[in-house]
């Protein structure tokens, strides 16, 4: 028996479990990948609808008359290419620019009022600083002159008490006594002509500034009214362009014209009157509709998608 077995036994002793390790090993190479493809592959599925719709990126911008009138002028031509701010329709507005000139003259004008009025006020205030600077010399000469007068006449009348005293006790000619009282009369009478010219000055000077006074808020007032005047002629003028730019009817957004009225000129359109659309640029967008139990956790937003379209 021992015989017998002997080859079997050198096999499987020189054999040592490899084939089956070997085997063990792809069989669980072979689980794993299975694992990992059923928790990680990604597999394609489709959902098919009938119902969808084609949409472009902005809707189309309608070309209406903003005012009632005549038109002039059209630039309207299908399928042509426009930027936002080019005039399509020009309507007439002979009258509106007619006023419009006749409202920049007067604002002209009120101009050129209003700068001979702002120099004249200038050279009035320079002109009574001026004056006034002379004046106030004047009127200290003039107090100068009248404290002097003042000075003279009390010395005068000293000299006056002491030729009498010196009369009363018969030092002096009655003669002596009498020129010097003269004197003393003639330098009352300066005193009392210079303290005159001095109060007269001082009137004069408060009468001319007064009168200054009422002649630069008559100016003043003059400005104020004219620039009133000026706001009222520029607020006319924004108006009246308005005016003008509502007939000239403009493209809102850039794009093609796809639709255009048949205007000529001479036509009469009135205000809303649609005259055209334009078609700004943009992908053509096919938007689908999905029951949601079919699009709940299958469909999400960039998505490759196809489309047929039928006849």
């Amino acid at each position: 028996m021992a015989a017998t077995f002997s080859h079997s036994l050198r096999s499987l002793k020189a054999d040592g479990f490899r084939r089956s390790t070997i085997g063990l090993f792809l069989a669980v190479a072979l689980l794993v990948c299975w694992v990992g493809w059923s928790l990680f592959a990604q597999v394609t599925l489709y959902e098919v609808t009938d119902t969808a719709r084609l949409e472009v990126g902005q809707e189309a911008h309608p070309i209406q008359a903003a005012v009632a009138g005549r038109v002039v002028a059209t630039h309207l031509v299908l399928n042509a290419e426009v930027q936002a701010g080019d005039v399509l329709v020009e309507l007439d507005a002979e009258g509106e620019q007619h006023s419009l000139a006749e409202e920049h003259a007067s604002l002209a004008m009120l101009s050129s009022q209003l700068v001979i009025l702002r120099q004249e006020g200038g050279a009035e205030e320079q002109a009574g600083r001026e004056e006034q600077r002379a004046a106030r010399v004047a009127l200290a000469e003039a107090r100068g002159q009248s404290q002097g007068a003042v000075a003279d006449l009390s010395l005068a009348k000293e000299e006056v008490g002491r030729w009498s005293r010196l009369q009363e006790r018969g030092y002096v000619a009655t003669l002596d006594y009498l020129h010097a009282k003269e004197k003393a009369q003639q330098r009352q009478t300066t005193a009392d002509t210079l303290r005159l010219e001095v109060s007269r000055r001082e009137k004069e000077m408060q009468t001319r500034e007064k009168d200054r006074a009422v002649r630069l808020e008559q100016l003043h007032s003059e400005v104020k009214r004219l620039e009133g005047q000026s706001a009222a002629t520029t607020q006319a003028i924004e108006r009246l362009a308005y005016e003008v730019d509502k007939r000239r009817i403009r493209a809102a957004v850039a794009g093609r014209l796809g639709e255009v009225a048949n205007l000529h000129i001479g036509a009469f359109v009135l205000e809303g009157d649609r005259l055209g659309a334009i078609v700004p640029p943009g992908e053509l967008r096919a938007i689908a509709y999905f029951p949601p139990p079919s699009a709940l956790g299958r469909l999400r937003p960039g998505q490759p998608a196809r489309m047929r379209l039928t006849r």
